[in-house]
């Protein structure tokens, strides 16, 4: 079946969903009606698709566009129900037609906006109206999202907000509500392990790292952070759950000294590593050279983290693959090249993306004032949303295409659609 748009093309395959009314159903054959006085030879069969076994509308299914998988959603359950299954994704993963697809959502006054691309084309972003806002009561969308941090699983996105969280379906565009975390973060770590999401970091009153349960929809409390961290980072490689840089809040055992500000600095170049199998947590080395993680993903089998010595950046690659005999390793690798215009203040913000093999790095805003100095900024020449490209089996890095206009204080994330 051809990947094609075309509604017309579509429309057959819908109406062949329902039974012939002119058809009756014999034990497990379909047989057309036929006059009695008919020869034997002019009987035959007539197979409509809800005649078909399971197994070969899988087949069927799994070839359809991905623009139409929207509305294969609403055809009857008996589809609904084979395309959100596991066997549906993994064959259509298998025909090639899944993708990793770099997605980002913005929080703006006008409304929540989406964007998708996919970073192996040229094609630009294709940005939609986000219809988060109609699931979420206004009160608690209001602050709620604006530190939010994004995660996959699949072909779903969760978008975790301080006093709520949302779930958002690449394929069908269907956004929905879910139970929020059990206590209240902002700037935290947050990444899917095993098919579970787990977060740490971002509460004053709590070092507690919580799971969550997509299919039960539940929270619960799986361990105790040896850190408190606030404005950390979340990633994973390997069964193993990492909560990197941020700076140290919170805790009785906090003291107003002259060291305190020193301790603080030290976490921004640190990682806690848990064991998410084991239930322990593992020891690390710091990034080399110290310095202030500003972006870190999971790309490769590796954690990548971009730090800032105040006037510079440097790029390093963490091995974690845990099998390896280089595991917990690290190597500076080459630094991404921003523009001369880029200075390295508290406007710039960095997103940074794992997306297969590579690294993702995305400019954004970082809040409503640095909104304000763009107009400056731009006048300049400076570019707003760009986008560079990380190949590790190349080492090199390359020019990506910019965010859309609308898409500036963003969240990242890589989904599977």
């Amino acid at each position: 079946m051809a990947e094609s748009c075309n509604s017309r093309g579509f429309s057959w395959l819908v109406k062949s969903c329902f039974p012939n009314p002119q058809e009756t159903r014999r034990g497990t054959t379909l047989v057309t009606r036929v006059s009695d006085k008919s020869p034997p030879e002019n009987r035959h069969h007539q197979t409509t698709f809800a005649s078909l076994p399971d197994d070969l509308l899988l087949e069927c299914l799994s070839r359809v566009s991905p623009c139409s998988l929207s509305s294969a959603f609403l055809v009857c359950r008996r589809w609904s129900q084979i395309l959100d299954s596991s066997d549906f994704y993994d064959l259509r993963r298998s025909h090639g037609h899944v993708h990793r697809t770099l997605f980002a959502v913005a929080f703006t006054d006008f409304g929540v906006y989406g964007a998708s691309h996919r970073i192996d084309t040229n094609m630009p972003w294709k940005t939609t109206l986000f219809p988060a806002v109609e699931v979420v009561a206004p009160e608690t969308f209001d602050g709620s999202f604006s530190h939010s941090r994004l995660t996959a699983i699949g072909r779903r996105i969760y978008i975790l907000g301080r006093n709520a969280t949302i779930r958002y379906d690449a394929w069908t565009g269907t956004v929905t509500p879910r139970s929020p975390m059990i206590f209240p973060r902002k700037k935290f770590a947050a990444a899917a392990v095993a098919g579970k999401i787990y977060v740490s970091g971002g509460a004053a009153r709590t070092s507690a790292v919580e799971e969550y349960d997509p299919e039960s929809d539940t929270w619960r409390v799986a361990a105790e952070a040896p850190r408190r961290r606030y404005g950390c980072i979340g990633a994973t490689v390997d069964g193993v759950f990492y909560a990197i840089g941020g700076l140290k809040i919170g805790g009785p055992h906090v003291e107003a000294t002259r060291g305190a500000g020193a301790e603080a600095h030290v976490y921004a170049s640190t990682m806690d590593l848990y064991d998410v199998e084991a239930k322990a947590w593992l020891r690390s080395r710091a990034v080399p050279g110290g310095g202030c993680v500003v972006a870190a993903c999971a790309a490769g089998g590796h954690i990548f983290v971009l730090a800032s010595h105040a006037v510079e950046l440097s790029f390093w690659r963490y091995d974690g693959r845990r099998k390896s005999g280089g595991f917990g390793e690290w190597c500076r690798v080459k630094t991404p090249p921003l523009p001369a215009q880029v200075r390295l203040d508290s406007t710039v913000r960095f997103s940074c993306v794992g997306v297969g093999d590579k690294v993702v790095l995305v400019q954004v805003l970082g809040s409503i004032d640095d909104l304000l100095r763009r107009s400056r900024r731009t006048c300049r020449g400076w570019k707003e949303g760009l986008v560079l490209v990380y190949d590790n089996d190349k080492g090199e890095w390359n020019r990506g295409v910019d965010l859309p206009e609308v898409i500036r204080r963003a969240a990242c994330v890589c989904v599977e659609c």
